[in-house]
């Protein structure tokens, strides 16, 4: 089994043809560096994930935030059924690869993902698509909340502007995400077709072990009072 897997997030027509309801301005700039990851995944044998947001025809599942936004473009953007909620055809999903519909910012919030990557004993994460601020940062923080070590593509991922993608790369990479291009992350699975290392889990787990510390003492918290001795 792989400890990767390699994520594509909301690559659809809506979001990134011209004249698309809910355009990233700088998305397609981002497509050939996608394909080209994609395709080297492909190769490798790595667990290939598409996630793509999906709203009903009357709004009913939208963000309370974009309703009003969706709304005044007659329910259209996303919408099951429609074109625009297509992934775009050069990356479009192929047998063994999986899907998940998402309908809020993070590809972990009430979806499936996190149950299937670890039905596959994966521990790290690739991310690419759009956008970075919302549906790529969301679903870093959520990924690092659920201790996956992550890695974005920052060429194969982008936003409205190049400042925004620029600046949001940068708080992800505070907190510890890793960085890679894409040419650098098809070379590691030249080098190594079951992709970059992840082993944090596993070096913690042991350093933990190995130090033999105590956890704090049971009665450390005094019930009868309800608070901290």
């Amino acid at each position: 089994m792989s400890q990767n897997a390699f994520i594509i997030i909301d690559m659809q027509k809506d979001f990134n043809v011209p004249g698309a309801p809910f355009r990233v301005d700088c998305g397609l700039e981002a497509l050939p560096y996608i394909e080209q990851a994609l395709e080297a995944t492909r190769k490798s044998n790595l667990p290939i994930v598409h996630v793509f947001r999906y709203y009903r025809a009357n709004g009913v599942d939208c963000e309370i935030t974009r309703y009003d936004a969706y709304k005044s473009k007659g329910f259209h953007g996303c919408t099951v059924a429609e074109e625009g909620a297509e992934i775009l055809d050069s990356i479009k999903p192929i047998a063994g690869e999986y899907t998940i519909v998402k309908q809020r910012w993070s590809a972990f919030f009430q979806t499936e993902l996190d149950m299937i990557l670890r039905r596959l004993g994966v521990k790290q994460v690739i991310l690419a698509g759009v956008q970075t601020p919302n549906c790529i940062r969301g679903t870093v923080w959520d990924a690092n909340s659920l201790d996956y070590e992550v890695i974005v593509l920052t060429d194969a991922t982008n936003a409205k502007t190049p400042e925004v993608h620029q600046a949001n790369l940068f708080d992800m990479k505070n907190i510890g995400i890793k960085m890679m291009t894409t040419a650098e992350y098809v070379e590691c699975l030249k080098n190594n077709p079951d992709g970059p290392e992840a082993g944090n889990q596993l070096r913690i787990r042991n350093e933990i072990a190995e130090a033999k510390n105590q956890p704090e003492p049971h009665d450390m918290y005094d019930y009868s009072a309800k608070r901290w001795r």
